[in-house]
């Protein structure tokens, strides 16, 4: 490496780690993003939740799974029995649905087995509230707090803002729903928290699935509401699905931790963008001049005119003529595979159906070599009357 390459390299090296230092003492924006991710710390992960959930069941057993409803349950059914190896409720926590219709026809019959589904979702599976007889309603942005109560204690309203969303269960069939609590909006009663009974079972269906998040845990006594939203579940097992539909499983790229921080991904793309015009600059200084190299001449055109020239010269029609026929003949037996011994009507007729062209045409070509073999001698008329009979079929 030559002294003025070094430089380049040191100039760079320097100027990304003032990149990485300069990113790293600024202060990091906070994360406000709907993860809904257990190992997530930010406000809207569910971190703390995570670790306090035993203590919420502190009677009942739970069990974490990260793969979908369909391959968790799907292989604790046994087909002998015809019924569930496993019995309780399971609990799902996500701003939307992003489950498969296989895992959502497998909760389906998770309860109607006689256990209970658990959703707190934004926007529920379409075919659940198919299924269950649901509409949903939206009100508009509403920049304020909304109380959330239960429909056990009225009274006792827990005021949340951040991330909350204003939908609410705008028809639900009354003979097999129960309502478990609401929100109010606007001094009008809305339902969110609902509970229908489905085969031997249940679905409760929550759609502030905020309450769960850290932010809210830890902010005065809001714990307290989703304490009691889970106090609704039935003993027994707790089955938590943590990690199918939030994208939990880690990229495989080596560079993952470099492109997770901001001031190692920035150095890293300036880097990429430092090289690139290096190359290309030193590329354009240093690249030899070509030199300009001639075409190959095309030596076949010359000799055929040569060997033409050759038999014009002489006189030798005769000859010439026998080339052109030959040449003709050859490429009639090479590309469409007919028979030249004999030039009768069944030669003229195949030749006519595989190459489109006038039978006339070819009829013309045929008889003048059949009559240029019969004679010993051709005139130059003769010759020009073969090349134009041969010529006119382009073949």
């Amino acid at each position: 490496m030559n002294k003025q390459a070094t430089i380049y390299v040191v100039l760079l090296v320097i100027l990304m780690g003032i990149i990485i230092a300069v990113d790293a003492s600024k202060p990091k924006p906070v994360d406000w993003s709907l993860s809904y991710n257990v190992n997530d710390k930010i406000p809207f992960g569910l971190y703390i939740f995570d670790q306090e959930i035993d203590g919420l069941f502190k009677n009942d057993t739970v069990k974490k799974f990260n793969i979908t409803p369909y391959e968790f349950f799907d292989n604790h059914y046994d087909y002998d029995i015809n019924n569930y190896t496993v019995k309780g409720s399971i609990i799902n926590i996500s701003d939307k649905n992003t489950m498969d219709d296989e895992s959502v026809r497998e909760l389906m019959y998770f309860a109607e087995y006689g256990n209970t589904v658990f959703l707190s979702m934004n926007e529920f599976p379409s075919s659940i509230l198919d299924t269950l007889k649901i509409e949903m309603g939206n009100n508009y942005f509403y920049n304020d707090s909304i109380p959330l109560y239960l429909s056990t204690n009225k009274k006792e309203k827990y005021y949340f803002k951040t991330g909350t969303n204003y939908s609410f269960f705008k028809s639900v069939d009354t003979l097999n729903t129960t309502v478990l609590g609401y929100h109010d909006f606007l001094h009008q009663k809305k339902t969110n928290f609902i509970r229908v009974t489905y085969g031997n079972g249940a679905f409760l269906l929550h759609n502030q699935p905020v309450v769960f998040t850290n932010y809210h845990l830890l902010k005065g006594n809001h714990y307290q509401y989703t304490e009691k939203v889970l106090s609704h579940l039935p003993e027994g097992n707790i089955y938590w699905n943590t990690g199918s539909n939030h994208n939990e499983r880690l990229s495989g790229s080596p560079l993952r931790y470099i492109l997770s921080k901001d001031g190692l991904r920035n150095a890293y793309y300036f880097g990429l963008l430092a090289l690139l015009i290096f190359i290309i600059f030193n590329a354009k200084r240093k690249q030899r001049i070509m030199k300009e190299i001639a075409p190959v001449r095309n030596t076949t055109i010359d000799f055929a005119k040569t060997i033409g020239n050759l038999y014009y010269q002489e006189g030798d029609h005769h000859t010439i003529a026998d080339k052109k026929i030959i040449y003709f003949l050859e490429k009639v037996r090479t590309d469409y595979m007919i028979d030249t011994h004999n030039l009768d009507d069944i030669f003229i007729e195949k030749l006519h159906i595989k190459t489109g062209k006038p039978i006339e045409d070819i009829k013309a070509a045929v008889y003048l070599i059949k009559k240029h073999r019969q004679w010993p001698t051709t005139t130059e008329a003769d010759l020009v009357a073969i090349n134009k009979a041969i010529e006119k079929l382009r073949l």
